[in-house]
C-alpha cells in the first residue's frame, strides 16, 4: 500500500512540474535544415537577383543555408501557390511578396488565395522603380521624343514586360494610355527575358527595373528613357520622371519582400523577420544592393503590410481609371 501511494505521489508531481514547466518554443531550434525561398520569376530578373543577395549572406545570420528555388511561369502565379499550400514551418517562403501579382492583379482576377490572408508578412527587402528603356539605336533621346516617334509611327507599337498584370505592365499601359500612344505590351516569364527581347531588337521599349537593365546601358545596348515614380529615384537621381516629361502617371514601384504560409508559428515568423533584419543591415548585403543599383529598405511585417496595403490601393486607383487591360 506505501508502495502505491509513492508512485501515486510521484505521478502527481511530474504533472504539476509539466503544467508548471516553461512550454517550448514553437520556433524550437529551427531551422534544423535548409529553407527555401520560391523565387516565381526565371532566374536573372530583378527578383531574383535581390533574392539570392540574400541566399549570399545567410550564412552569417542563420545556422541553415537559404536556398533560392525559380517557379517561373503561370503570370507568376504557381510559384505563389506552392507557398500558400506548403506546410506552414517556416521552411517554404516565398520572395517577391507584395510585387504586381499581389497588388496589382487581385483588382480584376480571382485568385486561388487571398494575397494577404494566406500568406503571413514576414518583411520587407526592397522596393525599386520601375522604369522605360529602349534600343540604344533608337532615335527618341528622351521619353518626349519617344511619344512624338511613337505617334508618327502608323502602326501599334510594342513593349516587353515581365508579367501580365504586374506593376511594371500596370506602369507601361497606363504611360502609354495617358501619352496617346497606341502601344501593346509583351509579357515574358519574367524581367530578364523581356530585356532580352528589347535588346534584341524584338519590342520598341521594355518596362523593367534598373537591376535588370544596367550591364546592357553601360554596355551601351539600352537607354533609359524615365522612371515612373512620382519623385526622382535617388538611386538612380539622373533619370527624370514621367510627369517631369510633361504625362500625367507615377506608380508605386516594386515591392520585394518574404511571405510565409499562413499558419506558420509566430516563433518562427518572429525568427525569420529577425533574421531578415540582421541580413539587410549585412554591409555585404548592402555592397551588393549597390551594385544591382537597389536600395535596402527593410520593414517588420507590421511595416510591410501596410506599405502593401497603401500600394494595392494607389494600383487600383489607376486600373479603375484608365480602364488597365490585366489579362
Amino acid at each position: 500500500m506505501r508502495r502505491v501511494t509513492w508512485v501515486v505521489a510521484i505521478g502527481l508531481v511530474c504533472a504539476v512540474a509539466g503544467v508548471l514547466a516553461p512550454a517550448p518554443s514553437q520556433a524550437g531550434e529551427f531551422p534544423t535544415k535548409p529553407i527555401s525561398l520560391i523565387v516565381p520569376y526565371a532566374a536573372g530578373g530583378s527578383t531574383d537577383m535581390v533574392a539570392r543577395a540574400l541566399a549570399k549572406v545567410s550564412p552569417k545570420h542563420i545556422p541553415q543555408p537559404i536556398v533560392v528555388v525559380n517557379q517561373a511561369g503561370g503570370a507568376a502565379i504557381p510559384g505563389r501557390v506552392t507557398v500558400v499550400n506548403a506546410k506552414p514551418d517556416g521552411y517554404t517562403l516565398l520572395f517577391g511578396y507584395g510585387s504586381g501579382e499581389d497588388l496589382v492583379t487581385p483588382h480584376t482576377r480571382k485568385l486561388p488565395y487571398d494575397q494577404f490572408k494566406d500568406l503571413a508578412q514576414v518583411c520587407q527587402v526592397t522596393v525599386v522603380s520601375i522604369i522605360m528603356v529602349v534600343p540604344a539605336a533608337h532615335p527618341a533621346k528622351d521619353l518626349k521624343e519617344f511619344m512624338a516617334w511613337a505617334k508618327a509611327q502608323n502602326r501599334q507599337i510594342t513593349g516587353a514586360v515581365s508579367t501580365r498584370g504586374a506593376s511594371v505592365d500596370i506602369t507601361m499601359q497606363a504611360l502609354m494610355k495617358v501619352a496617346g500612344v497606341n502601344a501593346t505590351t509583351i509579357p515574358f516569364r519574367g524581367g530578364a527575358e523581356a530585356v532580352t527581347a528589347v535588346v534584341g531588337g524584338h519590342t520598341d521599349f521594355a518596362g523593367a527595373v534598373y537591376a535588370e537593365v544596367m550591364g546592357h546601358v553601360k554596355a551601351g545596348r539600352l537607354r533609359v528613357l524615365a522612371v515612373g515614380t512620382r519623385e526622382r529615384d535617388p538611386v538612380i537621381p539622373e533619370i527624370p520622371t514621367f510627369l517631369e516629361a510633361g504625362v500625367d502617371v507615377w506608380t508605386f514601384g516594386a515591392i520585394r519582400g518574404i511571405g510565409a504560409p499562413k499558419g506558420t508559428p509566430d516563433a518562427v515568423v518572429d525568427y525569420l523577420e529577425a533574421a531578415c533584419r540582421k541580413m539587410t543591415d549585412d554591409p555585404e548585403f548592402h555592397a551588393t544592393m549597390k551594385d544591382l543599383i537597389h536600395a535596402s529598405m527593410y520593414r517588420d511585417r507590421k511595416a510591410f503590410l501596410k506599405n502593401m496595403q497603401e500600394g494595392f490601393d494607389i494600383y487600383g486607383k489607376l486600373i479603375k481609371e484608365l480602364n488597365l487591360k490585366l489579362e
